[in-house]
């Protein structure tokens, strides 16, 4: 019995079917023309078409060492139930994370011990000239902002994260499309021509960082990114003095979809950036694989600023070794009403001087 094959048009989706007036294969919606070989190149790719393949070899960390641990107290926040690490001379503090007093609840026990850690390079003071500079300028903020006592709450604090190394492999399929406009005496013309292209090829990963605290936001993480990982040494509970420490409460396995978010749209933006000469590029199809890919635990240092206003919790973050900062900063609603105020009267004075000159005119 013989076997039809269908072809679907790669424009609308619609079926195609041989036009013997012009030789080639046609779409009786879209009226797109294609050639018999094109599609059956375009059929064989589609049966040949690879999903994608994510898979991670999470064992990071180690075993803490015998009597390691013994310098090392928890504390808790009875309002937030954050938890953070700190040596047994701390004082008593306030939780980094919503700004309570903090208790302490006992010696630590951790789950895993870092692979690795960025000690801090940039001090409190670098922490409150970067925060001065932050607000810098802004018209609209609250002058409590201003004030040195907000600037004082300032907390250095090692966050938790997740790095993930991987060698992936890709193959990426557009649609896309080139336009040929022209005319006669008579007539317009556009013709819209359409392709099928790929791409394929392999990108290196390395220590790509997701937070490992749910108490962190992701979004003022990697706002604050990049780490220098060449900075990066192994972890000795030396660089905990004077400093807190969040415990992890994400785990490696719980971070991997945002790892492959990240290392997928890397890889997928690497691809469509050698994609050039078309008026219209979409992708269609994308194939991401990975190898090798492992995840390994680092402490990455953060200078942390909570402060209220108007009832309502603010967070600046700075980088503890690089100094990147980010953070929103609240609005005085009475100095936005006279500058609104004054950016309508001086959009009004303009139209009426406007209205005006062609009055004249």
């Amino acid at each position: 019995m013989a076997v039809l094959q269908e072809y679907k048009c790669p424009c609308c989706g619609g079926a195609i079917e041989f036009n013997a007036a012009v030789g080639k294969m046609k779409c009786p919606y879209c009226d797109s023309e294609f050639e018999m070989e094109s599609l059956a190149s375009y059929d064989e790719e589609l049966k040949n078409q690879q999903d994608d393949s994510m898979n991670w070899d999470t064992s990071a960390g180690e075993s803490w060492q015998p009597g390691e641990e013994e310098g090392l107290r928890v504390y808790v926040c009875n309002s937030c139930g954050g938890e953070i690490v700190g040596d047994e001379n701390m004082a008593a503090t306030l939780c980094p994370f919503c700004d309570n007093p903090v208790v302490l609840k006992g010696q630590f026990s951790g789950d895993l011990r870092p692979d690795l850690v960025i000690p801090f390079k940039l001090d409190k003071k670098a922490a409150k000239e970067a925060l001065k500079a932050h607000y810098k300028g802004k018209r609209l903020l609250p002058k409590v902002f201003k004030d040195e006592n907000h600037i004082d709450e300032i907390k250095g604090l090692y966050v938790p994260f997740w790095l993930f190394d991987t060698d992936t492999e890709a193959s990426v399929r557009y649609r896309a499309t080139r336009t040929r406009v022209w005319s006669d005496s008579k007539y317009n013309y556009t013709e819209t021509s359409h392709y099928a292209v790929t791409r394929g090829g392999s990108v290196g990963f390395e220590n790509v960082p997701v937070d490992g605290s749910s108490k962190m936001a992701d979004d003022m993480m990697e706002s604050i990114e990049p780490y220098n990982i060449n900075e990066a040494v192994d972890f000795q509970t030396a660089y905990l003095a004077g400093y807190l420490a969040d415990k992890y409460d994400v785990t490696a396995e719980k971070s991997i979809e945002r790892a492959n978010e990240r290392i997928k749209k890397s890889t997928e933006d690497a691809m469509a950036s050698t994609v050039q000469g078309y008026m219209s590029v979409i992708p269609e199809h994308s194939s991401v694989r990975f190898n090798n890919g492992r995840a390994r635990y680092a402490l990455y240092p953060v200078w942390i600023l909570n402060t209220t206003w108007k009832d309502k919790k603010y967070t600046f973050a700075m980088n503890g070794q690089t100094g990147k900062f980010a953070g929103d900063l609240p609005c005085d609603k009475g100095l936005f009403k006279k500058w609104l105020f004054g950016l309508t009267g001086g959009i009004t004075a303009g139209l009426f001087l406007l209205s005006f000159l062609i009055w004249l005119i």
